[in-house]
């Protein structure tokens, strides 16, 4: 869950012409918060009450540029330009707010200036561009003082320990930013405070930054990445010394102490001179060598692996992935999965998608789908740009491609990670002290698995920094954690990496489908073999565009007001009878003795989710990253019952039932999930 500018945005706002050949998009982040969990603090007021969303005019006001001075009409805007002006030493970006000074182009200059990103639990993600609302060098620069400083205050052996910064593909060349270019600058600022940085020499997947920050006993990392967002957009993703993602009240912490050093240091700017230090390391090839080493503990069939004859093709999607996984299907003694040449080598255009996102599912994978029907490949993986990601997808014996939701891979691997347990642990008391997690908007599978086998399962809320951080609590305490999956095709199949880590399972799950080839299966008959021996776990989740916080407010307002009544929730939805109502907004359970939720509450961020009679569960939530309202519908079944087309179609209508009651699309103008 991601800081607290507007990812995406770019793509929706004005475009301010700036000479003949160039053209720069001004993000318009207005209508809806980012960072779950904490609200959208506006620092200064730039923004005119009455201007309606969406408008695209320029107001154009008199300015004078005589002598640098200017003036727009407001003062506060004058000033935050003035000092922008000051501090800023990139020239792309300084021209970008001069030209837009110079054509008096005001609701452009409010867009940039008027709010600064919030540091958020997962650190920050915007687009890139001028401004304190986009993310650039000087924005960079502002968070990475705020970061060490509150380092400096938080260890006292920082200086001896140091920090990782890792970093994507991903360039913006209208504003000269790139994340290679982000993350020298921030190696820069530690440096300038003799702090030692270990700095990545090239591109890295994500999981690499948490997995050195535990391997080499770091006190931080930071992966400048924005994952699977627009190109546009870019981010600083934050890892604690445990090696999980930062959680309150961290991230307030950071956002202060970055609010008190906005002035940048005297060599903050001196990313030439940073890379000659003698406190600069270049960490890329000990922990290339020490992950792949660390995940082959998990390779439990190399013999099969060896004299598999399966055919895998695997996509980068444009991303970092391409060389690591094929290093990991190597280091399991893997053939070499067949790469999609047009997508695998890093291109921050990605000139193929629409979207930079496997979980979009078949639009990403057509390229994927072609290469492999000429291979004669059955099984297409596929990662997200920073390979934190993993999405997988199987021929079918129609000769149709079957796409394998986020709950369905996860059922596949959790069934997986734990007969490799099984076989290699004889002591039957041993299950007692194993344990995986979801999140609370994931499939329970996992939980009907634990049930029947004997382990622990613990739900979390959404979000791999409260599955990391509970991970290492569990270790500490001398627990096995052995998986954790989030439906959003994350999934942590080793301890070596408290994140998500799409590479790691990449290669698990390519001896997966080789092993299921010896017993002359495949992973779709083998879901099915999961679901009728743990019982059936029919999901349906999709979501709805929404820019007007207004209107969602109002929305999750009447659930909680129930026919005008305050404090009273639905009782039913259509013909659903509902059993139990949590709300993780007001830390509402009506299935607890005291009515208090067990999980962390959030008031700034919408979380309800329904348990209704027939056995769905449904959870409605607004989305950390994007405008949209998502809901996860799940229809969990007993073993033993498998009538499947009577599941979904009971499914289908409480889905239905929830769409017209509760979201109300019509009423409300909600723009459906694009087809």
């Amino acid at each position: 869950m991601r800081a607290n500018q507007r990812q995406g945005a770019a793509s929706w706002g004005g475009v301010i012409k700036l000479d003949s050949t160039t053209a720069f998009s001004v993000p318009d982040c207005k209508g809806f918060r980012v960072n779950p969990g904490h609200s959208p603090q506006t620092k200064g007021h730039f923004l005119d009450s009455g201007r309606r969303r969406g408008t695209r005019t320029r107001t154009r006001r008199r300015t004078r540029m005589d002598n640098g001075s200017f003036s727009t009409g407001d003062t506060e805007l004058d000033q935050a330009v003035e000092q922008w002006l000051q501090y800023d030493k990139n020239l792309k970006t300084a021209s970008m707010v001069r030209d837009l000074v110079k054509e008096g182009a005001v609701e452009a200059l409010k867009k940039c200036f008027s709010s600064r990103m919030e540091f958020g639990t997962a650190g920050l993600r915007a687009a890139m561009g001028p401004g304190t609302s986009c993310m650039n060098e000087l924005t960079i620069i502002q968070t990475t003082q705020g970061f060490c400083c509150y380092l400096e205050d938080s260890f006292e052996n920082l200086k001896e320990q140091g920090v990782v910064i890792g970093y994507d593909a991903r360039a913006h060349p209208p504003s000269g930013g790139s994340s290679k270019l982000f993350a020298s600058l921030a190696a820069a600022v530690f440096i300038s405070r003799g702090v030692p940085v270990h700095l990545f020499s090239d591109i890295t997947p994500t999981p690499f930054v948490p997995f050195t920050v535990s391997h080499l006993g770091l006190c931080a990392g930071i992966m400048v990445t924005a994952s699977h967002n627009p190109k546009q957009d870019n981010g600083y993703k934050v890892y604690w010394e445990n090696g999980a993602q930062i959680v309150s009240p961290h991230d307030k912490g950071i956002s202060k102490a970055i609010e008190e050093n906005l002035e940048p240091w005297p060599q903050s700017w001196n990313a030439e001179e940073a890379l000659k230090s003698p406190l600069l390391k270049d960490p890329y090839q000990e922990i290339h060598t020490q992950y792949f080493k660390a995940i082959q503990k998990h390779c439990h069939h190399r013999d099969i692996n060896k004299s598999s004859e399966v055919k895998i093709v695997h996509t980068s999607v444009h991303g970092v992935g391409h060389t690591f996984v094929q290093s990991a299907f190597k280091a399991f003694d893997l053939h070499p999965p067949y790469a999609v040449e047009e997508q695998k080598d890093p291109d921050p255009e990605f000139p193929t998608v629409k979207y930079p996102n496997p979980e979009e599912g078949e639009g990403v994978l057509t390229l994927s789908f072609a290469l492999a029907e000429r291979e004669g490949a059955s099984v297409v993986l596929a990662n997200d740009p920073d390979a934190d990601r993993l999405a997988m997808a199987e021929k079918q014996e129609s000769g149709q491609w079957r796409v394998f939701t986020g709950n369905e891979l996860g059922a596949l691997l959790g069934w997986w990670m734990f007969r490799c347990w099984k076989q290699q642990n004889s002591d039957a008391g041993a299950v007692k002290n194993l344990y995986m997690l979801s999140s609370t908007v994931s499939s329970k599978i996992l939980r009907a698995i634990a049930l029947k086998e004997g382990f622990h399962f613990e739900e979390t809320l959404t979000g791999f920094k409260w599955m990391g951080n509970r991970a290492r609590d569990l270790l500490d305490q001398g627990k096995t954690v052995l998986f954790a999956f989030e439906e959003a095709i994350g999934y942590m199949c080793s301890p070596s990496v408290l994140d998500k880590d799409g590479v790691s399972a990449a290669a698990i799950a390519g001896e997966m489908v080789s092993y299921l080839a010896t017993k002359n299966t495949g992973l779709s008959q083998q879901l099915t073999s999961v679901y009728e021996e743990y019982g059936y776990h029919i999901s349906k989740n999709s979501y709805f565009i929404c820019h007007d916080q207004d209107v969602i407010h109002t929305l999750f307002e009447r659930l909680r007001n129930h026919g005008g009544q305050k404090d009273s929730y639905p009782v039913e939805c259509g013909r659903f009878a509902i059993s139990n109502v949590r709300d993780l907004t007001t830390g509402y359970d009506d299935n607890q003795p005291d009515k208090k939720a067990v999980l962390p509450t959030s008031s700034s961020s919408q979380m309800v989710t329904f348990t209704f009679s027939n056995g769905g569960v449904a959870t409605m939530r607004t989305s950390g990253t994007e405008p949209k309202i998502k809901y996860y519908t799940e229809l969990c079944a007993a073993p033993g019952n498998s009538d499947v087309a009577h599941l979904r179609k009971e499914l289908d209508d409480l889905v239905d039932a929830i769409i017209e009651n509760f979201f109300e699309p019509k009423k409300n103008k909600l723009q459906p999930k694009p087809e």
